[in-house]
């Protein structure tokens, strides 16, 4: 198996079926292939040979699933770069991966233009409709070179380069190869049941793995890949109804914004038979929510990261449960994944007894070849032939994952481990909280004090001292936080919809020699 093989497969098997849909735009599985070879073939006639770097800079779109497959095709390196990042982080990666082809959609190609000298992008391929800028060539009229041959890249050849979000320091290039890539897209198939009769709307950024690894399963399955820009509650209810949207994944910052769309309890969604979510942790209160308003809807949660391809733990959905002999396990990241060997170490790297907190690690087929040109961070992160994650956790009795915290988010406040997910869980049940961040800030008593940064429900108010006592009823007096911020905008996340710790954190720890990073 590689990834090509898994396009021909389905546009065998499929043929005339429908494959790729965004709006009007829409291709049978026989011209998908088809579309993807010419690319491939577009691709290498612009001197582009099996492992060269071709990047994509864009929101999601049809043409983004195109070019994942054409580089699998010509045996090139997918390299999706982050949309968000700012000019010199964009300048970085593209450096950084000795990229010299870009593809770029409207928003976008104008600040890759603006680095294309300084960079040494030599061919610039405009990603969307309408006519390209001057000096750039049309990524459809690429589309219309004759076929090439499938170069049969597979196994270990690496297959794409997905920079991690630079939350905290320079972004890395995470080396995933075929075989890790088809790890996953295999457990995702099995756990989350995608066939060839699936539809799954894309909608997480296809520059993220979670959103890219989605596509890599669908397309192995044979199933239809329903594709839309971005996610904006109306526009995205109207997609799952229009098209029978089966499957789509989400955080949970969108959840929050969907259970409060007013067209939720009129759209009809009886086609949608599954919502996946991951990427950061979920309010106990926005599930039991988003349960209610969609009875018919499972929910199933996925916990990794970049360098697993992603996926390590499942939390299926018989688990999404609040009462019964399956209740009790919502908070907990799930099980290990079919082919996912997840243990939890200690500081000495070896393993500590259940219910014991540690570093979360993994090994197996998923895990990452390595960061790109950096063998040091590389042995590092998979000493002892784990992958280390960097997050802290425990396992019950039942073999159920606990995330308690990132390692590098865990506060020591007058010598006592606060986990911040724990202090977030607390102040999200409290009914006015719409998201909120704990993080540790300076203080000349505790070393570090716990802080929060809480964004309230629109219409609604809530004191500083009325959480500060919700929280006391509910979790340890060390834990609960010694001061609160209020923000009246939304917090500042990552690419994946994680919020950005490491920009709330800066001005109180800016000047001083130490600070957590």
């Amino acid at each position: 198996m590689y990834l090509a093989q898994t396009l021909r497969r389905s546009a065998q098997l499929q043929g005339d079926r429908l494959a790729l849909v965004e709006g009007d735009y829409r291709l049978s599985w026989s011209a998908f292939e088809d579309r993807v070879a010419r690319l491939a073939g577009g691709l290498a006639a612009r001197g582009v040979a099996p492992g060269d770097r071709v990047a994509m800079v864009s929101h999601n779109s049809a043409r983004y699933v195109e070019f994942f497959y054409a580089c699998f095709w010509a045996g090139a390196v997918a390299v999706p770069l982050n949309t968000r990042w700012a000019g010199p982080e964009l300048a970085y990666a593209l450096e950084d991966s000795g990229t010299k082809v870009v593809c770029a959609d409207g928003d976008h190609a104008p600040r890759v233009e603006a680095l294309r000298e300084a960079c040494g992008l030599t061919h610039c391929l405009f990603a969307d409709a309408g006519l390209a800028p001057e000096g750039w060539e049309s990524f459809d009229t690429v589309a219309e070179a004759p076929r090439l041959a499938d170069q049969g890249a597979g196994k270990d050849d690496l297959a794409c380069l997905f920079y991690t979000g630079g939350t905290t320091g320079r972004s890395k290039g995470v080396m995933l190869s075929h075989n890790n890539i088809l790890a996953n897209s295999l457990t995702a198939m099995l756990n989350m049941d995608i066939r060839d009769d699936s539809v799954h709307l894309h909608v997480s950024p296809m520059f993220h793995v979670a959103g890219g690894a989605r596509i890599f399963s669908t397309t192995l399955a044979g199933g239809r890949h329903v594709v839309i820009p971005r996610f904006e509650p109306g526009p995205f209810l109207k997609t799952l109804e229009a098209e029978g949207v089966t499957i789509t994944i989400i955080v949970p910052t969108m959840l929050a914004r969907l259970v409060r769309e007013p067209a939720l309890s009129t759209t009809n969604l009886s086609a949608l038979k599954l919502l996946t979510y991951g990427a950061s942790p979920m309010p106990e209160a926005l599930l039991r929510e988003a349960m209610a308003k969609l009875p018919g809807v499972r929910f199933l949660q996925s916990y990794g990261m970049t360098e697993l391809s992603p996926v390590a733990t499942v939390l299926t959905p018989e688990y999404h449960a609040f009462e019964g002999p399956k209740a009790g396990k919502t908070a907990s990241a799930g099980q290990p994944a079919y082919n996912a060997d997840v243990v939890v170490l200690g500081p000495d790297d070896s393993p500590v007894p259940r219910g014991q907190i540690g570093e979360i690690c993994v090994r197996g087929p998923m895990v990452m070849q390595g960061y790109w040109q950096q063998p040091e961070l590389t042995a590092e992160a998979l000493r002892g032939g784990y992958m280390h994650t960097g997050d802290a956790g425990y396992f019950d009795e039942d073999g159920f994952l606990f995330i308690v915290d990132r390692l590098k988010d865990m506060i020591v406040s007058g010598g006592e481990n606060v986990y911040s997910a724990e202090v977030e869980d607390a102040l999200y049940s409290h009914p006015t909280v719409q998201e909120c961040a704990v993080i540790g800030i300076p203080s000349e008593q505790w070393g570090e004090a716990v802080h929060a940064v809480v964004v309230r429900k629109a219409g609604q108010d809530v004191s500083e001292a009325d959480l500060v006592a919700h929280c006391k009823a509910r979790i340890a007096g060390f834990k609960v936080p010694r001061s609160i911020s209020f923000s009246e905008d939304e917090l500042p996340k990552s690419g994946p919809g994680k919020i950005l710790k490491t920009d709330l954190r800066a001005p109180f720890w800016a000047g001083r020699d130490r600070a957590v990073n």
